[in-house]
């Protein structure tokens, strides 16, 4: 079966928009309910691709942070750490695919991210909550992490470590209260969509760069053309 005619992915394309539309309209508790869908039928998707377990990791604890961000604010820590273990997974998978050698040949990948990185942190210090702050600046760095070697190795999965990066820099923004001007329904909107696009950026990314250096043989470095995005092979079922 082709990888983009899996049920699995229409499914979560169908269960996407029907969330974003729920969260717009601040239908409670269903925007709770799909959200909490959304990860789970992309970890389905990736299995039935045979994708990396890492990547199936990294997903299933994407679905942690969403389940409990949405059970309450008290888990609200708790969320941000099940989110920053899959951030070290998906950081840990690029990793092992050379992600630091090109790096090493493109630091300003680097040099951009610690720039924004440090604004977000600095513009959202003074609005933070006292017991935020410490975990503020680490999280922020795996969100670079992630950011920067998910580029480093796949261009599409690095829109998807971009779109991360901006998706949870909006959060931390309202939590500082740095967009009270803004409608909430606006916020809660941009934040779902770019982290649904995340999600889904990075994890067809990984699988359409495992393909094609699979396809290719040893010795194969997909990101030698940084501007081509690798093609997803129709798999037979």
């Amino acid at each position: 079966m082709s990888a983009v005619k899996s049920p699995w992915l229409l499914a979560f394309a169908a269960v996407s928009v029907i969330h974003l539309v729920l969260n717009a309209a601040d239908l409670t508790p269903w925007d709770s309910i799909t959200k909490c869908f959304i990860a789970p039928l992309l970890v389905a998707w990736v299995v039935e691709q045979h994708g990396p377990r890492l990547l199936v990791v990294a997903l299933v604890f994407c679905f942690l942070g969403d389940l409990f961000l949405e059970l309450g604010d008290d888990l609200f820590v708790v969320g941000m750490a099940a989110f920053a273990v899959a951030h070290i997974c998906f950081i840990r998978f690029f990793v092992q695919r050379g992600a630091i050698d090109r790096l090493r040949r493109k630091p300003l990948i680097v040099v951009v991210y610690v720039v924004a990185a440090i604004g977000l942190v600095a513009w959202c210090w003074t609005g933070l909550e006292v017991g935020l702050r410490p975990i503020v600046p680490v999280y922020a760095a795996l969100l670079l992490g992630t950011a920067a070697t998910s580029l480093a190795t796949d261009l599409r999965a690095g829109i998807g470590g971009a779109c991360f990066l901006v998706s949870d820099g909006i959060i931390a923004l309202n939590e500082a209260n740095r967009l009270d001007s803004i409608p909430t329904a606006l916020v809660g909107l941009a934040i779902m969509s770019l982290y649904i696009s995340a999600i889904y950026f990075l994890a067809s990314g990984i699988l359409g760069r495992e393909r094609t250096t699979l396809a290719a043989g040893p010795g194969f470095d997909p990101t030698v053309r940084t501007d081509c995005w690798p093609r997803l092979p129709a798999q037979s079922s």
